[in-house]
């Protein structure tokens, strides 16, 4: 049994990582601090606190029909030939909280990060992703992800699961508020289903 684990350091977390966490942006090489289980941490749900802040993605169709409050998630369903890219490109570029928390140290607009993994997209998605956020200004708070088509089948398992587990430690241990974007979740099913087809295959050898 493996257990994977993913590197921290204090030094500034917007960095660009492949699905395996290794960073692809030139920058310096990340000097580890602590290291934190990818499998993440149970949380009783009785110790959360109740949901009352809304998130703002920019979108009217989210903000005004369909809301996300901080510490929920929700799905959004697209199709082929559908903008699903451009859009979740748009949410992390204009989301932030509409009322700062008094549960954190810093109240200013640098106390919140983005967490964004895209999983088995292709180079030219991949680049859109990244320049799109490098031009707007929006990378100096997300720590972006990205797992290739062409990557091993098992780095779209592990993918989700840093930027996770990046996002618990930004929010526990910097006191940060994390707002997570993975794209796309169909390629992770996939790969889970090919992993246990694969497995399937060696037991009935």
């Amino acid at each position: 049994m493996l257990n994977f684990t993913k590197a921290f350091t204090h030094l500034p977390a917007w960095r660009v990582f492949n699905g395996s966490g290794k960073p692809i942006d030139r920058g310096p090489n990340v000097l580890a601090e602590d290291y934190l289980d990818i499998m993440g941490q149970p949380i009783n749900p009785q110790c959360r606190i109740y949901p009352e802040e809304m998130i703002q993605t920019g979108i009217s169709a989210i903000d005004g029909m369909n809301s996300i409050a901080r510490g929920q998630k929700i799905p959004i369903f697209s199709a082929a030939g559908l903008p699903h890219n451009e859009i979740a490109a748009q949410i992390c570029r204009q989301a932030g909280l509409v009322q700062k928390s008094k549960d954190v140290m810093d109240y200013s607009a640098d106390n919140f990060a983005i967490v964004f993994a895209a999983m088995g997209v292709n180079m030219e998605t991949a680049r859109f992703f990244k320049s799109d956020f490098e031009e707007n200004g929006s990378m100096d708070n997300v720590c972006l992800f990205l797992n290739l088509a062409n990557d091993p089948t098992i780095e779209r398992i592990i993918t989700p699961r840093l930027a996770l587990t990046t996002a618990e430690y930004l929010a526990y241990q910097c006191e940060k508020h994390v707002l997570v974007i993975l794209t796309d979740m169909s390629s992770y099913a996939e790969a889970l289903r090919e992993v246990k087809k694969n497995k399937e295959k060696e037991r009935n050898q």
